[in-house]
């Protein structure tokens, strides 16, 4: 007597041994993908309050993570305005982060802030940029360039805008005129 189908039987045999033979693997344990879901070139981001321009932040690349934070791997450039269509102050960082649910931004490595209408440059490797309060600080180094005198010292507070300062302890004030 001749079993039919018996040449299919055999292979499927020899897979489900193969199947058994293999572990099974947690997936609680198995390396999961924390990297960016999104990455944008060229970013131009304009913010803006009861119509009027207040913000505008560019940058060459942006990357998204899943939890909606935000990376500036090169850095980002933004200009203040109070007045319309008249930039009063910028920003600029070699890299950047944001924390989308605070709405703070973390700068870093050769962070400038200039505050056009008062000829004023404030210069750190750190900073924070409280985008809902509209304040900017740091407990690191900071230099302070005005028109008459260099200020430096350790930690700042200040508007975004870079308007109303304070540096929280002044370690040198050096007069620029004779």
């Amino acid at each position: 007597m001749k079993i039919k189908g018996w040449k299919y039987v055999m292979p499927l045999v020899a897979i489900l041994c193969f199947a058994c033979e293999q572990e099974l693997k947690d997936p609680d344990k198995e390396i999961k993908y924390d990297g960016p879901v999104i990455e944008n070139k060229d970013v131009f981001t304009l913010y803006s309050d009861s119509a009027k321009l207040m913000i505008r932040m560019k940058a060459p690349v942006q990357q998204e993570f899943k939890n909606g934070d935000g990376v500036f791997p090169k850095g980002f450039f933004v200009e203040f305005f109070q007045q319309q269509g008249k930039v009063t102050s910028t920003m600029r960082a070699n890299y950047g982060k944001q924390d989308k649910g605070k709405e703070v931004y973390f700068a870093q490595g050769d962070v400038q802030v200039h505050n056009i209408l008062k000829g004023e440059k404030l210069e750190t490797e750190e900073l924070y940029w409280d985008r809902r309060r509209r304040k900017i600080y740091t407990d690191k180094f900071v230099k302070i360039t005005t028109p008459n005198r260099v200020i430096t010292g350790q930690g700042l507070r200040s508007d975004q805008n870079f308007d109303n300062y304070t540096i929280q302890k002044i370690t040198g004030v050096f007069d620029l005129q004779e």
